[in-house]
């Protein structure tokens, strides 16, 4: 019996369940991280020019290249270990460095990213950081280190997974381009763990700084989204007062309008609309997970995302929510105004109707007056010929010219009204013309 058959996306779909590990980080170290997105359709770019980057980069350290296709790629470069990950809009770049270096946050860092082979990058810088890893020391010790390195009044701070590591970050770019995160974990908490850590730090920087493009585009429409809204109040003013009688056809015209414009520009963000609420749920996750408990009094990540990103998303959504009700409305106001015009053509043909049915009765009219000229006329014709005829009887039978007539007269036109009925109906039958 021949074993059963797998489906085809079998192994695909579960491996892609392990396709992206957590990096295994061993403190002290630091770490740099670069976002990159092009900036306009970056969703339908060409993503071998990502791994043609990519391949750039390991060549200047002659490291291995990743598969065709890969979205996902690890390796030593120099001293450093290299994470490259691409994404639906963006690839990211991550490299670890062993120990501390001699001054926090040292710009040099970032110098493993060559200046040269940067200039060359599909795309537009969408974040980068800066991450110190150091064994947890006193609190103190802590406050006073991230009060030195950091913007005090932004820092958010957070004891994370039941205590076994402290973050912090204040969210700002410094002097030298880069966002500054620090984690400070104990002696005790595996390299794994810290890996995790610090790849949720960088989670939580690049979907907060893409989710923000949404907002970005929503407070760029939102100005003509207001004329918009103003045309459609005013229109629907004129329709709900009347006083669009009479010019309907350039009222329907003018929301048709409205409404094609609106449909225009919901067509444009509905991407970007849908990737910001994704990125904002991957944000508000990627923080849940870190279990976090306050630390000296400072604000939290979730408290720090609750004051300064909450709002911008509660902006992108009742913007959103606000372009689909314009639409809807633009729509219903169209339908209806149609429907009056629809109404007020049926009333002109009713009317048109009425005075067609006048008219045909007074041909009717018309032609009935006709029918008795027409046979008064032949008659008179009739009887005249018919009289030559048999004016030479007069003779005969001692009657005068005028008799004659006299007796003639009513036969004929009797005959006459006859052959004239008979040709009506013959053309009412569709019979032959006499």
């Amino acid at each position: 019996m021949s074993p059963i058959q797998d489906h085809q996306l079998r192994y695909k779909l579960a491996n892609e369940l392990h396709a992206r590990p957590f990096p295994s980080l061993t403190s002290p170290c630091r770490a740099v991280y670069l976002a990159v997105k092009q900036p306009k359709d970056a969703a339908t770019r060409d993503r071998e020019l990502d791994l043609q980057h990519l391949k750039e980069l390991l060549d200047r350290y002659d490291a291995a290249h990743p598969q065709p296709g890969a979205t996902h790629f690890s390796a030593r470069i120099g001293q450093n270990t290299l994470k490259w990950e691409q994404h639906t809009e963006f690839v990211t770049y991550t490299i670890f460095l062993p120990g501390l270096g001699e001054r926090p946050y040292d710009p040099a860092d970032f110098e493993v990213f060559p200046e040269e082979w940067l200039v060359r990058a599909p795309g537009v810088r969408v974040t980068s950081a800066m991450i110190r890893v150091e064994r947890r020391i006193e609190d103190e010790e802590i406050r006073k280190r991230l009060e030195d390195w950091m913007v005090p009044e932004s820092i958010a701070v957070s004891d994370v997974i039941d205590n076994e590591a402290v973050i912090a970050g204040d969210f700002r770019i410094d002097t030298n381009g880069h966002q500054r995160f620090a984690v400070f974990a104990k002696s005790d908490v595996g390299s794994r763990r810290i890996g995790r850590i610090v790849q949720r730090l960088c989670e939580i920087e690049t979907y907060k700084a893409m989710s923000m493009l949404g907002f970005t585009r929503m407070r760029e429409i939102g100005p003509r989204m207001g004329e918009i809204d103003m045309q459609l109040t005013r229109l629907m003013q004129v329709m709900t007062e009347g006083e669009s009688e009479g010019h309907e056809e350039a009222t329907l015209k003018a929301l048709l309008s409205a409404s094609a414009e609106l449909e225009n520009i919901s067509a444009k963000v509905s991407f970007r609309l849908g990737a910001t609420e994704a990125y904002e749920a991957i944000v508000m996750q990627r923080i849940a997970v870190l279990r976090e408990e306050r630390f000296q009094g400072r604000q939290t990540f979730s408290e720090f995302m609750m004051r300064r990103y909450d709002p911008a998303m509660r902006t992108v959504k009742s913007s959103a929510r606000r372009l689909e009700s314009m639409t809807e409305r633009a729509t219903r106001a169209a339908d209806l105004l149609r429907t009056r015009v629809e109404v007020g053509r049926s009333a002109q043909n009713q009317q048109l109707l009425k005075s067609m049915d006048r008219r045909a009765e007074l041909q009717l009219r018309l032609q009935h007056t006709v029918e008795g000229l027409s046979v008064v006329a032949i008659s008179y014709y009739a009887v005249s010929l018919v009289g030559y005829v048999l004016y030479p009887l007069t003779d005969l039978f001692g009657v005068s010219k005028g008799t004659l007539t006299a007796i003639i007269a009513l036969p004929v036109v009797f005959a006459v009204w006859l052959v004239i009925q008979r040709i009506k109906h013959h053309g009412k039958d569709g019979g032959p013309d006499l």
